[in-house]
Formats: C-alpha cells, sequence, structure tokens
C-alpha cells in the first residue's frame, strides 16, 4: 500500500475517533484554522478562493485542505497572514468546521421531538353512513386503535367523508358536494377533540370547504395540543374541476409539529415535484398524501410519483387511501387503494424503499417506526445526497410573490 495513502487511511480513523460520530451527545461541531500547505507554488497563477475550489474538484493536491475535506470538514473562510513566515502557504490559511449531524440538544421531558415517531396510516372503508354520527363512529374506532399503539400521528384519505354524499342525490355533483361542505366545520372540531382526547396528531385526509362562494378540497392537520392548520389541494383533475366544481388553493406551509416538520400535498399534488421540493427546502422529513383513486393505473400514478418525491427529497412519504364501493353516490362508486409508507433508498433503508404497505383493496391500517437520524445521517453521508447535490446555482424552486404563502401560525 503507498505510504501516502496509508497515511491518509489511519489519519481518517483517528479522526472518526476524534469526532466520536455515534455519541449524539458531543459536541456540536468542531472548528479550527490550518494553513493552504500547497498555495506557495500557485500564488502567482491563481487567487486562493480559485485555489481551494481546485483542491475540492481534486484537480489540485494540497497536504492539508485534501484530507480534511475528504473527512467531511468544510471550509469557512480564508485567513490572511495565517502564519506570515510560512512561504508553503504564502501566509494564507482557513477556518474549517465540521458538523456533528447526530448531535441533537438535550430535550425537555414534555413537549420535545421524538426522533422515533410512530405513524399510523389507515386504509378506509367506503361503506354507507346515514349521518353524521355514524361516520364520526367510524372515525373514532381508528383514532382509539392507532392511540393504543402509541402512534404519534394519524393519516386518512382524501374526501374519506364522501359516502354522506348520499343523502343529497336529488341535487346535482356541484350542489351535492357544496352540501356537503356544510359537515366541514363540525368534522374538523371533531377531529380536533379526538386529537386531544388520544393524544395524537392527525391529518384529516381531505374534505370539502366552501369559503367566499369557492369550493376547495382541504386537509386538516390536528395537533395533540389543540391548535389546528389546514392545506389546500393545489392542483384539481379535470374531473374534479368539472363534476365538482373545486377550485385549487393558493398556498403551500411546512407544518410544525411535535415530532418534526411535516407537509401535506392532497391525491393530484404529490404528481408535482416542485411542491415536495419547496417544502423540502423548509424542512420535511415526513410528507403526508390523502389519496382518492378509482383504478389501479390512477393509484399507480400516485404511488409511483409519492415514492420519487421519497428519494429526491430525502424524506418519509405516507399515503393513505380509501377501498370498497359506493353504489348511491354518483362519480365515487369504485375506489382502488394500497396505502404505503416509503423511504429513501439507501443502504439504511429497506431495500426496496417501502417501509410498509396495505394489503390491496382490504380495510386495514399500517404502524411504521420512521428514525429520522438516518435521514439526517443520508442528507451528508449518504451514497447519493439529492438535496446537498443540487445546483442551486443553476435553478431554484421560488414560489411568485404575488401568491404570499400563508404563515403556519396554527389555529386554536
Amino acid at each position: 500500500m503507498d505510504p501516502e495513502y496509508r497515511g491518509l487511511r489511519l489519519g481518517g480513523w483517528l479522526y472518526d475517533a476524534r469526532k466520536i460520530v455515534r455519541n449524539p451527545e458531543f459536541k456540536k461541531s468542531i472548528i479550527f484554522g490550518g494553513p493552504d500547505s500547497g498555495y506557495g507554488k500557485y500564488a502567482k497563477e491563481m487567487t486562493p478562493a480559485q485555489y481551494i475550489q481546485k483542491v475540492k474538484a481534486t484537480e489540485i493536491y494540497d497536504p492539508v485542505l485534501t484530507f480534511q475535506l475528504s473527512n467531511d470538514f468544510h471550509i469557512k473562510k480564508i485567513l490572511k497572514n495565517y502564519i506570515p513566515e510560512d512561504t508553503q502557504s504564502d501566509a494564507y490559511g482557513v477556518l474549517m468546521e465540521w458538523n456533528n449531524i447526530y448531535y441533537e440538544k438535550k430535550q425537555i421531558l414534555f413537549g420535545g421531538r421524538k426522533a422515533y415517531p410512530r405513524i399510523g396510516v389507515v386504509q378506509w372503508q367506503m361503506r354507507s353512513f346515514n349521518n353524521l354520527e355514524e361516520f364520526l363512529h367510524q372515525v373514532d374506532f381508528f383514532v382509539d386503535a392507532m392511540a393504543g399503539y402509541n402512534s404519534d400521528l394519524i393519516v386518512f384519505p382524501e374526501l374519506l367523508n364522501a359516502p354522506l354524499l348520499k343523502n343529497f342525490n336529488q341535487e346535482n355533483p356541484a350542489e351535492a358536494m357544496r352540501s356537503l361542505s356544510e359537515y366541514t366545520d363540525d368534522i374538523r372540531a371533531a377531529f380536533v377533540n379526538l386529537a386531544i382526547t388520544y393524544n395524537i396528531n392527525i391529518v384529516t385526509g381531505s374534505l370539502p370547504q366552501l369559503r367566499d362562494d369557492a369550493l376547495y378540497n382541504v386537509s386538516f392537520l390536528c395537533r395533540r395540543d389543540g391548535t389546528w392548520d389546514s392545506q389546500d389541494k393545489l392542483h384539481i383533475t379535470p374531473d374534479e374541476a368539472q363534476y365538482w366544481g373545486f377550485k385549487g388553493g393558493h398556498s403551500l406551509k411546512a407544518f410544525q409539529t411535535d415530532i418534526g416538520k411535516i407537509g401535506i400535498l392532497v391525491c393530484y399534488d404529490v404528481e408535482f415535484p416542485e411542491l415536495s421540493r419547496y417544502l423540502a427546502e423548509k424542512g420535511i422529513t415526513l410528507l403526508c398524501v390523502p389519496y382518492w383513486t378509482d383504478t389501479k393505473n390512477a393509484y399507480l400514478r400516485v404511488r409511483r410519483c409519492a415514492q420519487a418525491r421519497a428519494i429526491e427529497n430525502e424524506c418519509y412519504v405516507a399515503i393513505s387511501g380509501s377501498v370498497g364501493n359506493l353504489p348511491k353516490v354518483e362519480n365515487m362508486d369504485i375506489q382502488y387503494a394500497q396505502s404505503a409508507v416509503f423511504t429513501p433508498s439507501d443502504f439504511a433503508f429497506p431495500h426496496d424503499a417501502i417501509a410498509a404497505e396495505a394489503t390491496p383493496n382490504t380495510e386495514m391500517t399500517l404502524m411504521v417506526d420512521l428514525d429520522r437520524d438516518l435521514l439526517k445521517e443520508l442528507r451528508q453521508i449518504g451514497s447519493v445526497r439529492n438535496l446537498k447535490s443540487r445546483r442551486s446555482e443553476l435553478y431554484e424552486v421560488l414560489w411568485k410573490p404575488d401568491m404570499d404563502i400563508e404563515k403556519n401560525t396554527g389555529h386554536k
């Protein structure tokens, strides 16, 4: 083995010991200064910044910088007159930092964020309900069951209250959906009460909501501290617009919860990669996708896109759909679903990037423990690092200035 290579390997092992990587209670970072040991030979040809870029690109070998960069140290600042008498570096040095991705501040007993939150996903059977009370009784059953297994969050599917449309079959479809929206405030209030009662965060699937005489498809996040917030479906399918008169929303939010930041994209929205990338840049680790699909090919569009979003954005994605038939409800008579929780694709995760999946077209639940520390590790030292490798100097996702992002303050 080449002596210089052997020296680098030995130095790397010593640095791993120095970092004590697996101890999350160790230091948050290591910062030090060092000389640009080889810059003196290139001082007349390029600036220190140009030299550093060539070292980063492995076009030039620097005895100090090359080793530090290969051990996950990052250059914070160029230092002038670091060692004035050092001709090898032409008196230039660098300030370097290593960040401990496992570091976490000590958290208080109550109100802290869990590193391993438990997620519950409901694959909901569309069945006939005669009234709102019967519907809420079924909701209560699933929340109770998930809470019994100490789940931290439960996800329901899109338009889960659609069976109540049968009460308005004498109306045309658009009028029937507007009539169904009259239940929404009561359903949201019931979900908030369930979140508090069972000490669980709830993504309510989605419900129709009438605002300023426009009909929106809205998902509510009901936190277990009693606050709630909402996310409108932004992209409306041609059928939803023509048949029910839904309008697309105008804001996209990353929600703060006691298990970290999460995002919600309702069904069709997950097929637009810009949205999940925007949320990833806001810091989400979990994306919830309530959906409703009638056929397998429609379901596969949602599934494949959701899997891509997990890989692209290095986050978990939970999809929740409905199954069964509603013979007395127009345009929602058949359902197809296979709910699942997807992961990024790397060695630390399941080989098929699927944490769990339901049996197709069967009412059931999934429960999955999500390791948030694995996401930290992936984003820093994964085989590929989609977020870190993105060429932000070439392109970025921007929300248009005239479409203000609503602040996530939470509602009482």
